[in-house]
């Protein structure tokens, strides 16, 4: 009796076309042997491209508003630099469904190069900014364009061996949450070059009259490098009029049956997947948040609660951040997860992050080497935990449906996880804002309110992690 897997590779045979870029990925891939290095390495950059400046900004972005001159008093420098944060995901969550759509009809490369090619225009466009409404148009515009991330989902299941999808699916969201590290600490570092090497860059220089010009610059020309190296990627969709693999499905017993509705209707009403999405954009939104509020509360002065730290200081933390993170995916992470699983990992994780984050404003009461080494230990271990979360949920969610469904799931749940994202920026600025305005408040004073409100989001994705709201049978 033949299997499921040996009738779809016969099929596939069967209807291999010549001038077909899908039949040839699956021919090579059959004759492939070994670990697919080239390809997790190609994924791997062409989503550190696109990570890097979605968080990039945010060490700058305080000294940024306030250059502007459009917040009136110190504390509101946080409530505008929400929006700014938030331009991006506003832009991505309008257009994450019609991307998919794109990549489903005309293929993954070239919404992959579109997103690439967006980068280097519209966010070196961002560096040159010179008012508040010309950084919110280019960040708007970055995510409007940039459908590259849901896409890039499918084209890793299609493009590796079945028996390593989950490598490539990991290497996304490795790669994913190292450039929400990478890209904070090279803005941290590179912004204002003007103030930290004068010998170097001079205040009259194009570096000196655009301060946040050359981090932006930098990621440009990676993301330059990339797009040219993308043009070499193969297209993983299938260009014929029938693909019998697409509209049938087999048991195991090779008679043909109906293959399953996939339309947005069916997805929807599938819980495991719909589950997973609203658990995994919980995670989204705390993380998204946390990011931008950790770096505004770094550079905010001591007397509004804040650690009163330059960009470059920022920087440093979150490059500490970025070393030990790298170092847990690949040792720790893995073992946790066979252990226990993506699920109980991410509740563990969820947990632990409370009474992590209700230090915070206890943190910024310290001084000297003290607060430096207790604040790097403190935001690799938050990080840690981060990443735990957001790689056991995204398992979850790719693994709700079949293979020929997830381009529609991606762009379902990048529409919901950018509208998340955007909400995340937004509140966390106006929020943190507001917190340093009651300082002397009696119940959670200044910011122990701030970091409070992180802590309800994060016990309610980890409450969302249980039955009956999460359902894991497809897992």
């Amino acid at each position: 009796m033949t299997n499921n897997s040996e009738l779809k590779k016969e099929l596939l045979e069967q209807v291999y076309h010549e001038n077909c870029p899908g039949c040839k990925v699956d021919r090579q891939k059959r004759m492939q042997k070994g670990l697919p290095i080239k390809e997790l390495i190609f994924i791997w950059i062409v989503v550190l491209c696109v990570a890097l400046p979605i968080s990039s900004l945010f060490p700058f972005l305080y000294f940024m508003i306030k250059d502007f001159n459009i917040a009136e008093k110190e504390e509101d420098i946080s409530y505008y630099a929400g929006f700014v944060g938030s331009a991006y995901m506003i832009g991505r969550a309008m257009t994450s469904v019609f991307w998919g759509v794109v990549a489903d009809r005309y293929g993954r490369k070239p919404v992959i190069l579109l997103g690439t090619s967006t980068v280097v225009i519209f966010n070196t466009l961002f560096g040159f900014s010179v008012n508040y409404w010309m950084a919110i148009a280019t960040r708007f515009l970055l995510g409007f364009l940039n459908g590259l991330l849901g896409p890039i989902k499918a084209y890793a299941c299609e493009l590796f061996p079945e028996e390593h999808q989950a490598l490539g699916l990991s290497a996304i969201s490795t790669s994913w949450g190292i450039g929400l590290i990478i890209g904070p600490a090279l803005g941290g570092y590179l912004a204002q070059p003007a103030e930290k090497f004068p010998a170097l860059v001079s205040s009259d220089s194009l570096f000196g009259r655009f301060p946040y010009l050359l981090p932006c610059l930098c990621i440009s020309i990676f993301a330059l490098f990339v797009t040219i190296a993308a043009f070499w990627l193969p297209e993983t969709l299938h260009f014929h009029k029938k693909d019998e693999l697409e509209s049938a499905s087999y048991d195991t017993e090779g008679k043909t049956n109906e293959g399953k509705d996939s339309n947005l209707g069916s997805l929807l009403k599938n819980w495991p997947l719909m589950s997973s999405i609203i658990v995994y954009c919980v995670f989204s939104l705390h993380d998204m948040a946390y990011s931008e509020i950790f770096s505004l509360w770094a550079v905010s002065p001591k007397s509004l609660g804040g650690l009163n730290y330059t960009t470059e200081d920022v920087g440093t933390v979150l490059s500490v951040t970025g070393v030990g993170l790298l170092v847990f995916q690949f040792t720790l992470y893995p073992i946790m997860e066979r252990i226990f699983g993506p699920i109980v990992v991410a509740r563990i994780a969820g947990v632990v992050s409370i009474p992590l984050l209700t230090s915070y404003p206890f943190i910024a009461m310290l001084t000297g080497f003290a607060l430096s080494l207790t604040l790097n230990c403190a935001s690799i271990i938050k990080n840690v935990l981060s990443v735990s979360i957001i790689t056991g949920t995204f398992m979850l969610q790719n693994k709700a449906v079949d293979q020929r469904q997830r381009g529609a799931a991606n762009g379902i749940a990048m529409t919901m996880q950018s509208i998340c994202k955007a909400i995340g920026p937004a509140c966390g600025g106006a929020l943190l804002s507001w917190s340093q305005q009651r300082k002397n408040a009696a119940f959670l004073p200044g910011d122990q309110m701030i970091f409070f409100i992180l802590n309800i989001i994060e016990a309610i994705g980890v409450i969302l992690t249980f039955k009956p709201f999460l359902i894991t049978h497809h897992y």
